[in-house]
């Protein structure tokens, strides 16, 4: 597999209007900060730093204390299905067609699972039938919660769970919580049984070790973040000989320290050596970042055209938990976008 060296990068207005799929981004983090200064004074809850200085970080660490301070103010279901409609809004004006976003019941502190899933799913449901993007949920674990805790909610996901569920996650800072331990083995085995995707956060705190532990343990179908199996050869000929992909968030990193640059991140390296790699924000508004920000910042790292960004989507396609049938229609979009809907496409099947 090699990346376009020569190329003209096709530019933010081009990436922005191409239809754009996402695998990695936080749902928690889709809330502006003048968002989250009115629900702090419904609250009464004083700001923890000054709106204009709330999305300021200079590492993993600082930005998930934010991040809780902030997600202890999405008290209701009313919030809860507002937050997923809005986010909606803001996929559809970057161009995203489809995306599959993160909760993390852990860190809504005052809702029940289970009518918060019922609500963001209804935030999704109605904010597609309005005309906006068709987004999907892929409910989180934390690594710090219970087996329990963790096989309740898959076994509610299987009996009772909103169509729009699609997976499940896992997430935490492996530095201060640990790498991923079989704890979770069983859970993810039973969500496989229930037709869940499985994916996981690793290999960001964590060297690669991290996502060797996410393979074995819960034998994830993609991993988030990865960005450290660049460090083992071994790893990543496994990752690209069973086809795993990776959906890397490069301006995150760069944003929580562990790269000094997008020249520096490793999205480049991993695609070359044959590792199916996916672009991502991860943390839209509490990062101010876009989808297609950061494929115009890959493009110009590494030279992109328009049919490397294609290429990624198609990728992100691939690697989705849609099911067949909605990543056939989601190939003939980007199909009918380069070639024209009268036209004759390479790709009319969906297949990789």
């Amino acid at each position: 597999m090699s990346i376009s060296t020569a190329a003209t990068p096709p530019g933010i207005g081009a990436i922005r209007s191409f239809p754009k799929v996402e695998l990695h981004v936080h749902l928690e983090d889709c809330l502006t900060s003048e968002r989250i200064e009115e629900l702090a004074a419904e609250a009464g809850v004083p700001m923890l730093r000054p709106a204009d200085s709330l999305f300021v970080y200079s590492s993993l660490a600082e930005f998930l204390e934010v991040f809780e301070w902030w997600c202890d103010l999405l008290r209701t279901t009313r919030i809860a299905e507002q937050l997923a409609y809005d986010a909606a809004v803001q996929a559809r004006h970057d161009g995203i067609v489809y995306a599959e976003l993160f909760c993390g019941p852990r860190y809504w502190t005052r809702l029940r699972r289970e009518p918060l899933i019922e609500a963001l799913a209804a935030g999704f449901e109605r904010a597609h039938g309005d005309g906006h993007a068709d987004l999907a949920l892929v409910p989180s674990i934390s690594r710090e919660q219970s087996a329990e805790w963790a096989m309740g909610l898959v076994e509610w996901l299987g009996a009772s769970g909103p169509a729009r569920v699609v997976g499940l996650g896992l997430d935490g800072n492996e530095a201060m919580t640990g790498r991923t331990s079989p704890k979770f083995t069983e859970v993810y085995a039973r969500a496989n049984e229930l037709g869940l995707g499985r994916t996981a956060h690793a290999g960001e705190s964590s060297g690669p070790e991290g996502v060797w532990d996410a393979l074995e343990h819960l034998h994830v179908d993609r991993v988030d973040h990865g960005v450290r199996s660049i460090e083992d050869a071994a790893l990543l000929e496994h990752l690209a000989t069973n086809g795993i992909t990776l959906n890397v968030t490069p301006s995150s990193n760069v944003i929580t320290g562990m790269y000094p640059d997008i020249d520096h991140h490793p999205v480049g390296p991993l695609i070359e050596a044959g590792v199916p790699v996916t672009i991502n924000s991860d943390a839209t508004k509490g990062m101010n970042l876009t989808l297609s920000g950061e494929f115009d910042k890959v493009s110009r790292s590494l030279g992109w055209s328009l049919a490397d960004v294609a290429a990624a989507t198609r990728r992100a396609i691939d690697a989705a938990f849609c099911g067949q049938e909605k990543a056939a229609s989601l190939h003939r979009q980007v199909d009918d976008h380069l070639y024209g809907s009268e036209g004759n496409s390479p790709r009319r099947d969906g297949n990789s």
